[in-house]
């Protein structure tokens, strides 16, 4: 089943997001309390695959959902395979559109010091929020029709 590991949010950009287990996601804003939330941006929500965070485990690193600023750690789903525009209900009412693929890795991120490798660049993905409500831990994540569908 594709499903939410985790939701995660931070106070503050630049930092390790911390796995609150449930939030509420705003139209055209993002994950409330989140500091990466914002009206005029087209990355109001990022998601990061379980499958990508066991890769870095596999080099010895101890991670955990929201070690990579991700604010969906997302289960079974082929993230980086998602065109620009995909369609993802999450939970029942919140509705994401696929607006990024990857993002340049800024100089200071942690984990590409330990290791000289992130996942980010390649294997994170941007949304907007199309339609807002609650998601939590578990719920299931389905791909649905796009706006030019």
């Amino acid at each position: 089943m594709v499903k939410v590991i985790a939701v995660c949010r931070s106070e503050k950009k630049g930092t390790k997001k911390k796995n609150v287990g449930n939030g509420l996601f705003r139209e055209n804003y993002g994950l409330i309390d989140d500091a990466h939330s914002d009206c005029n941006t087209h990355r109001q929500v990022s998601l990061l695959a379980i499958e990508s965070i066991n890769k870095m485990r596999e080099m010895g690193l101890n991670l955990h959902p929201g070690d990579f600023a991700e604010n969906l750690t997302t289960e079974g789903l082929d993230l980086v395979a998602l065109p620009v525009e995909a369609r993802l209900l999450v939970g029942k009412e919140v509705l994401l559109e696929v607006t990024q693929i990857g993002k340049e890795c800024h100089t200071g991120c942690a984990i590409f010091k330990q290791v000289g490798k992130c996942i980010m660049p390649k294997e994170g993905i941007f949304a907007k929020v199309i339609q807002g409500g609650a998601v939590k831990e578990g719920d299931p994540i389905r791909l649905e029709p796009s706006a030019k569908s």
